[in-house]
């Protein structure tokens, strides 16, 4: 692999400006004093608490309001600590962000984030995984493109997110395709300025999430826009936490607690997408009920592995990848996981829905 895939840009200054100021500046964590087995270093090891203690609460990301709409659609119960904040945040950077500043107790995101999360030195672990087994994501062209293949990606400018599931996608897409990073030219932006960049032609693809390209191709495809669609897969859904957050027993049974409402609410989005297309994607997303529907066909089942080997070796193989190409250290993955957590999801779905 050539030496800088980012052509003119320092690795570590594309990631901090990735990242933001912030990260630049925050150090980790320190440990809550609740949990006596917990240290400033690492997660701690002490068993869950069976209960959450009164009094706990939690600020849980939930980008666009998502998370709030399935437990009220699917008529789940109050959950059993109070959620403190809300916050409608997604992007992986942005949430690394928002961790280091405490403002985030927990988060769902893709495999990336806790990789580029420990590259910062910034301490955080897994504590629940959603297997997915179809792809989220396809390329988008610019306007009056000709490009039809990945293939086709060589000396063309490649919209590319390190520090997102969307990086990884594209990445993979590349190696799939035999192509190397210095047979393209990747543009270092985050996934929210993927559709202006199209848009002006300042890049020639981005990938970008299956939901997003129905209204994109609603405006562009008169002008030459389409999509180019792979089999390459982002494996991990998951959700994450800050080790100082799990080092707090009380809030760790309260990160323990959400995870069954996470994985109910994504069965439950799963079994009712005519009430979801309706209720998010057209009431709160302005798209037709055309387009919510052909976002619902791409759905991927939910799979709550009651191990998490698989995704393991798939965290794995993303760190390397991302070595390879001198954007991360080379490490170990399986600090990443608390398995202390490890079945819970499996166990709160039905026997369809563990894998």
């Amino acid at each position: 692999m050539p030496s800088s895939p980012v052509s003119g840009v320092d690795r570590r200054l594309f990631l901090t400006s990735l990242l933001g100021a912030a990260a630049g500046v925050a150090g980790l964590s320190g440990c809550a004093g609740s949990s006596a087995a917990a240290d400033t270093k690492g997660a701690s090891s002490a068993p869950l608490a069976d209960k959450v203690p009164a009094g706990t609460s939690l600020k849980i990301a939930s980008y666009q309001n998502t998370q709030q709409l399935q437990f009220k659609l699917a008529k789940l119960d109050d959950l059993p600590f109070k959620v403190s904040s809300w916050v409608n945040i997604g992007a992986g950077p942005d949430v690394i962000n928002a961790f280091r500043a405490k403002s985030l107790d927990v988060a769902n995101n893709a495999g990336i984030p806790p990789i580029q999360a420990h590259y910062q030195g910034f301490d955080a672990k897994i504590v629940a995984i959603n297997i997915t087994r179809k792809p989220n994501y396809l390329f988008a062209t610019k306007p009056g493109s000709d490009i039809q293949s990945v293939a086709d990606f060589k000396g063309k400018k490649l919209a590319f997110s390190q520090g997102q599931a969307q990086g990884v996608v594209l990445l993979r897409a590349l190696e799939k395709a035999g192509l190397k990073y210095d047979d393209v030219e990747l543009v270092p932006l985050t996934s929210n300025q993927f559709l202006t960049a199209l848009q002006s032609g300042q890049v020639d693809i981005a990938p970008l999430a299956n939901s997003q390209s129905p209204a994109y191709l609603q405006q562009y495809k008169s002008k030459g826009a389409h999509v180019i669609t792979t089999d390459v897969v982002d494996l991990l859904n998951l959700l994450w936490a800050p080790v100082s957050v799990l080092n707090d027993s009380a809030k760790a049974a309260a990160v323990a607690a959400y995870i069954p409402y996470w994985a109910k609410g994504q069965v439950w989005t799963y079994e009712h997408p005519d009430t979801w297309n309706e209720e998010f994607y057209v009431k709160t997303q302005n798209l037709t009920l055309p387009q919510a529907r052909s976002i619902s066909k791409l759905a991927n089942k939910p799979l709550f592995p009651p191990s998490w080997d698989e995704a393991i070796k798939w965290e794995q193989e993303t760190a390397d990848l991302l070595a390879e190409g001198g954007f991360v250290k080379k490490f170990d993955v399986s600090s990443l996981f608390d398995h202390r957590f490890e079945d819970i999801a499996a166990k709160a779905v039905a026997a369809e829905y563990r894998r």
